[in-house]
């Protein structure tokens, strides 16, 4: 029986003749379009966002920018054509709308709309682009992220080559980036009305992330200024006064590891932020709510919030209580922080999966949440408390599909670990029969699985598998010893965790142990490369972005000081035996399972050399093996072309090694 007749039996047999549901595929798929970035306007009436699309005829995705009544009615574009657009601002006089464009093939610079009407007119001219900005309380100025112009930005004329690379830093890579020099990001001041743009910081480090205080006179800002920032990730909160020039920034944290996310209480007495609370475990280490007391310069961790992660913290407009992002135990809550108590209130969480969210000055809130068999959504909260949803951006699209259901299962891995997982049954599910499966696994490690729609699960559960998702040893959400146990033990405890998910649901009669695949990008394919080097139970396995042979990795991949804190310089003897133990690539002569294996070919995160080892000892062992790389694609595929190949690929080579039918 072919994988097409299966699923029309299948479908045959669940709905009746006057229902029929449409089964989400490659090309729904990429129809869709996702929302982020929400900005509500000062008076409340409108929240502007950002919506990323894939355009198929050009084969490119672009971002553009579009707004919805808070009281109801259909989106309006803010831009279309001439580019991307993105990250939305209101001026606080509610009187422009500001975004970041590229018009084309320029750099992306700082546009406004005038809700008065017009078009879209340029604030910032700089060479080199902008990366970030925000408003000033007055709204008389903006702050700009910019990185220094190098030599290519001020060309006049195009090159017909570029330049050479020319290196002296420790860190000298960067997915998406590529090569890194010494020009820096630096924070300037434009004056709206004069557009006259003042530099505030300099010196060879990068500043980011500022915040503006409550009154327009100071910045807080994230930066690592230590004598050798390439050695460390000892970020630290600095304030810098606008109101003199120049003006030298004042350290306000002092620890050893990283401090990020600054924002500003009201009253401008206290910065709250995250903060990175190991020094012993930089990588694993969670980070945490944190309250600055910017007079006495005591900084106090917010103890209900004890090793869980938090996302952009932000000071309620009443002042008395905090709300922020939280990732616990397979949900990402947003919750509210009452500054005094530090009781947390979980004002929405469970299988709303919170994303982005802001707060109108009057204290209403707005939320981008996404559920098990729904994508991402702007609501609101009504009258009655009750979550509402605003925009409908996939409700034509999806309209007629039928989703698989997921549940959250919890069983015991080894004696006393706990470990979660959620299944995704494929659409028509029936309780009699087992099921093919695959083992999905997240990357990172430090991620999680959660209740959010998952099209690549989704897409797996159309095609008429089960799909298991752990939260192995590794993840964060579940405590900072969970997280922290796979240290020095890559393929060890969260190996034996994916595969007692895969027990619980073969003991609960859901999976064909017969019939069952591996998969996972980036650290989920190193870790499925482990797998496949553990155990033969599995008929495919497909690995994205992975590797095998760290060693092999070092100095050429972004993260040398990953490898150097945990397992040490590897060109020392003591410290081979740590590199070699976890490193898949010396036991490759156990793999049987027929392995996919894929990646882009300027991925400097977890570059091609990766796939491209693991695939010629396959081969040269004769296991079946196919390697796909796609051109000038980075950690991420971005075309949607790729796109498309690539789930064909993977759709074919599950069918031809784990066979649906029964």
């Amino acid at each position: 029986m072919t994988r097409t007749t299966y699923l029309l039996l299948l479908f045959t047999t669940l709905f009746t003749p006057a229902v029929f549901a449409e089964v989400f595929d490659v090309d729904t798929y990429l129809r869709m379009h996702d929302a982020s970035e929400i900005s509500v306007s000062p008076d409340g009436k409108f929240v502007a966002y950002t919506l990323y699309e894939r355009d198929l005829e050009q084969d490119l995705v672009t971002t553009s920018v579009w707004m919805i009544p808070t009281a109801g009615g259909p989106a309006i574009p803010m831009t279309a054509g001439n580019g991307n657009s993105y990250t939305p601002k209101w001026s606080p006089d509610n009187r422009f709308l500001s975004i970041l464009s590229d018009r084309g093939d320029q750099p992306s610079q700082v546009w406004m709309l005038d809700r008065r009407g017009g078009d879209a007119q340029p604030l910032t001219d700089l060479k080199q682009g902008v990366s970030s900005y925000e408003w000033s309380p007055t709204g008389k100025q903006l702050l700009l992220e910019v990185k220094d112009p190098t030599p290519a930005d001020l060309d006049e004329e195009p090159r017909p080559n570029p330049r050479p690379y020319v290196i002296d830093r420790l860190q000298f890579k960067e997915d998406y980036v590529g090569y890194l020099d010494r020009y820096r990001y630096h924070l300037y001041v434009i004056d709206v009305a004069t557009q006259q743009t003042r530099q505030l910081t300099f010196g060879d480090f990068d500043d980011s992330q500022p915040s503006w205080s409550p009154d327009g006179k100071h910045i807080a800002f994230v930066s690592n200024r230590t004598e050798h920032p390439d050695r460390n990730r000892n970020t630290e909160l600095w304030l810098l006064d606008t109101t003199t020039d120049p003006s030298e920034p004042r350290q306000l944290t002092f620890n050893s590891f990283q401090d990020a996310s600054p924002t500003w209480s009201p009253d401008g007495k206290h910065l709250a932020y995250t903060t990175a609370a190991s020094k012993d475990l930089p990588i694993y280490a969670i980070p945490q709510l944190a309250i600055l007391n910017i007079e006495s310069g005591e900084s106090q961790l917010v103890a209900s919030l004890s090793e869980v992660q938090v996302f952009n913290p932000v000071f309620s407009a009443n002042g008395s209580d905090l709300l922020t992002i939280t990732e616990f135990q397979g949900q990402q809550q947003l919750v509210r922080i009452d500054l005094d108590t530090h009781e947390i209130e979980v004002v929405l969480g469970q299988q709303d999966v919170v994303s982005d969210f802001d707060e109108a000055p009057d204290g209403q809130l707005y939320a981008l949440i996404n559920r098990p068999r729904y994508p991402g959504e702007i609501f609101t909260v009504n009258k009655k408390g009750s979550w509402v949803q605003l925009s409908s951006v996939h409700q034509t699209l999806l309209a007629d599909i039928e989703f698989g259901a997921v549940e959250k299962h919890e069983f015991e891995s080894e004696p006393g670990v706990a470990i979660e997982a959620f299944y995704l049954f494929p659409p028509g599910y029936q309780k009699e029969h087992s099921y093919p499966a695959v083992l999905h696994i997240h990357g990172g490690p430090q991620a999680q699985w959660d209740f959010g729609f998952n099209y690549e699960a989704q897409l797996l559960a159309a095609q008429g598998y089960i799909v298991v998702m752990p939260n192995p040893r590794g993840s964060f959400g579940y405590g900072q010893k969970f997280a922290s146990a796979i240290n020095k033990d890559w393929g060890g405890p969260d190996f034996t965790d994916v595969m007692a998910a895969m027990d619980f649901g073969i003991d609960k009669g859901w999976i064909d142990s017969k019939r069952m695949a591996v998969y996972g990008w980036s650290y989920g394919g190193m870790l499925t490369n482990h797998v496949i080097t553990k155990t033969n139970r599995f008929a495919a396995a497909i690995t994205g972005a992975s590797a095998t042979l760290y060693v092999s990795n070092y100095g050429h991949d972004q993260y040398q000081r990953w490898w150097e804190e945990e397992l040490g310089f590897p060109w020392l003897a003591e410290n081979k035996d740590a590199w070699d133990r976890i490193s898949p690539f010396y036991a490759l002569e156990q793999v049987t399972t027929p392995t996919l294996v894929v990646g882009g070919e300027d991925d400097w995160n977890v570059p091609i050399i990766n796939s491209e080892q693991l695939y010629i000892v396959l081969k040269r062992r004769g296991v079946p093996a196919r390697l796909v790389v796609y051109p000038n694609e980075y950690h991420s595929l971005s075309v949607p072309s790729y796109e498309k190949h690539l789930y064909e690929q993977y759709f074919e080579w599950l069918e031809t090694h784990v066979q649906i039918s029964p």
